[in-house]
């Protein structure tokens, strides 16, 4: 006996198949049972008629709920009528798990939703958005083998902040104290050194005491750094990398953005455009002259003015030049004009951002200057001035808000809904 996929079943259209998988949903009347069957691939119609059953067998499947696991062998056709076009008749099941009361339930409250994630996995909005995960994910690993690139690990444990001392998780060490990544950058920048273009994805924590749709306090950052290339190159490249993954994920899983209501066609033809790039300046210009938003030089973008500002595009945008009195102690002074950094943002559409980076500052006592202006102590980070001293060379990188994007391309509420897992201030399980 083979048992296939629903989806396999479907594909072959008409003949004998066994398929395994769980209750999506069951109604029925004492001639017939009907039960929707899900896998992770599709969702089928089933139809168990009485008459060929025994009167025990019967009450088997007339007492199946949603969610129950089982077996069934059948004879599939094509039923228009059906929920997604085929319909099993079915000539015997066996129950492998059963289930009673299955506790999710349509229009229940998003505190509930939560405290069970561990079975609202199941439903098909949350297994469709982590099959576009995955295949975004894959995507990506797929990207950067094309373009050469080494994938390269740094440790989660790290003796210092990168990202800013307040965001930090303290995690105790044997006898001594050390924190969780709030980023692989730092040492990537030692590993370019060596392998000249890397990336990678991992696990990423800031202990900001955020309770927006956008924040969270564990996430996935794609990273990448790359010896050589200035501003224009990274920023460039990251379009490109975001419009690959995007294209693949509208190639295929077009049936699942479907699912969450969104249009695979309108994805398509965001990364056929043009995706364009402004200075800070010209965003503060823009925001007063369109939107009547005074913004001051020296302030970081909030969220107000970011969405504003993405409103006025209908692609990502990449705003360059920031202050530097608002930026990271790594991001370089412009040359020309020394007040703005050599980095970058890219808003989605949405006016969220879903990627940051910038050059990497290659001056050893102005880095030390802004550590010691933001009340961090540059003594710990001597190992990575060091990278400056040995043979330094231009170096650039950037980071992809995974779930960011996700929470764009599926169309999301909340940036909550993009990972398996979320953790906040208030949510730490299951």
């Amino acid at each position: 006996m083979k048992f296939t996929s629903i989806q396999e079943a479907m594909n072959k259209g008409s003949g004998k198949v066994s398929m395994r998988g769980w209750v999506h949903r069951e109604r029925g009347s004492n001639k017939l049972k009907f039960i929707v069957l899900r896998d992770s691939s599709n969702i089928i119609q089933c139809v168990v008629k009485k008459d060929k059953f025994s009167e025990e067998k019967y009450a088997e499947a007339d007492k199946l709920q949603v969610e129950a696991s089982l077996e069934i062998h059948g004879t599939i056709k094509e039923d228009k009528r059906a929920p997604t076009g085929y319909e099993v008749e079915v000539d015997d099941f066996q129950i492998v798990g059963a289930c009673d009361s299955f506790p999710i339930k349509a229009d229940q409250n998003r505190e509930f939703m939560d405290d069970n994630r561990h079975l609202t996995l199941r439903t098909r909005r949350m297994t469709a958005i982590m099959k576009i995960r995955s295949t975004y994910v894959q995507a990506r690993d797929e990207f950067y083998r094309k373009k050469g690139f080494f994938r390269f690990d740094a440790p989660i444990l790290q003796p210092s902040q990168s990202e800013g001392g307040s965001t930090l998780f303290e995690v105790k060490y044997y006898d001594k104290k050390t924190y969780l990544s709030q980023s692989w950058q730092l040492y990537a920048e030692s590993a370019i050194f060596a392998l000249e273009k890397i990336y990678d994805m991992g696990p990423t924590f800031r202990a900001e005491k955020s309770k927006t749709s956008r924040h969270l306090s564990e996430f996935w950052m794609a990273e990448m750094e790359a010896a050589w290339w200035d501003l224009h190159q990274v920023s460039e490249f990251a379009k490109e990398e975001i419009r690959y993954c995007i294209k693949k994920v509208v190639e295929e899983r077009s049936d699942d953005l479907k699912t969450l209501e969104q249009d695979p066609e309108k994805l398509r033809k965001v990364v056929e455009k043009d995706w364009p790039t402004i200075k800070y300046r010209d965003a503060l210009q823009m925001l007063k002259e369109k939107d009547k938003m005074e913004v001051e030089f020296g302030k970081d973008l909030r969220t107000i003015e970011e969405e504003k500002l993405a409103k006025h595009y209908d692609t990502p945008v990449v705003v360059t030049h920031y202050p530097v009195v608002a930026m990271a102690f790594y991001k370089p002074r412009d040359q020309d004009f020394p007040e703005e950094a050599l980095c970058f943002d890219m808003l989605s559409p949405t006016g969220v951002e879903i990627v940051g980076g910038s050059q990497r500052s290659l001056d050893i006592e102005d880095m030390k200057e802004r550590l010691v202006e933001a009340g961090e102590d540059p003594s710990s980070l001597e190992w990575y001035f060091d990278l400056r001293r040995y043979g330094s060379v231009p170096h650039s990188g950037y980071g992809v808000g995974i779930e960011r994007v996700l929470t764009w391309i599926c169309g999301l509420d909340s940036v909550k809904d993009a990972i398996p897992f979320p953790r906040t201030p208030l949510r730490y399980k299951p």
